[in-house]
């Protein structure tokens, strides 16, 4: 019989410390959003850390700014971003506060909740794509700028809680480049995944984008 997932808060000491060693560590950990509608909850499935300073490809490489403040603070609350124009991403604050790394959540599996994941990812073709990818991670769970800042480790019930889940064995993680990161930060294997998981998302090289003439 296997066990039913870990459902007590992760703390605040398991993102205080360096990026590389939480990022696959939240392979396999639950994540709550508590909506006025009832909670959804996904199993964290793929994940690509960004290490700040250090880090040609993380939003906090030139330093700090409105958008990216959150990245400075402490460790485990949430950085909500807003890309292309049209969708939100979520990262968790990782490191000591003013060292602004973090791990963004790109796929996840929806164990509870997914009728109310469905109303949001209506292009959805099945339940495995609902949160297959960063930005339909972030619309199935309803995340958009005004859950910046949010406290993960808070109690369960509060808008998004980390969960201890049921961690992933190290010999089922496997690493990879960032998807979609240019330069130097795009060969860095910082991307991790649960190997033969059907929600992980594809990889994409980092295309450049055409000027228009």
């Amino acid at each position: 019989m296997i066990a039913a997932p870990d459902r007590t808060p992760i703390t605040r000491d398991f993102f205080d410390r360096p990026v590389l060693e939480v990022a696959p560590d939240l392979l396999g950990r639950t994540l709550v959003r508590t909506t006025p509608d009832g909670p959804i909850v996904l199993r964290l499935t793929e994940v690509e850390a960004y290490d700040g300073p250090n880090d040609p490809g993380s939003h906090a490489y030139r330093g700090r700014t409105a958008r990216n403040g959150v990245m400075f603070g402490p460790p485990g609350h949430v950085y909500v971003y807003f890309t292309y124009g049209m969708w939100f991403c979520m990262n968790l604050v990782c490191g000591p506060e003013g060292n602004p790394s973090g791990v963004l959540l790109r796929a996840g599996e929806i164990t509870e909740g997914a009728e109310l994941a469905r109303k949001r990812r209506l292009s959805a073709r099945n339940d495995k794509e609902l949160a297959k990818g960063p930005a339909r991670l972030a619309t199935a769970l309803g995340v958009d700028r005004a859950l910046d800042g949010t406290d993960a480790c808070a109690p369960e019930g509060s808008a998004l809680t980390l969960l201890t889940g049921t961690p992933i064995h190290s010999d089922q993680v496997r690493s990879g480049p960032r998807t979609g990161v240019a330069g130097d930060g795009g060969v860095h294997p910082w991307r991790f995944w649960v190997a033969n998981d059907p929600t992980v998302s594809p990889y994409r090289a980092h295309t450049p984008r055409r000027r228009s003439t």
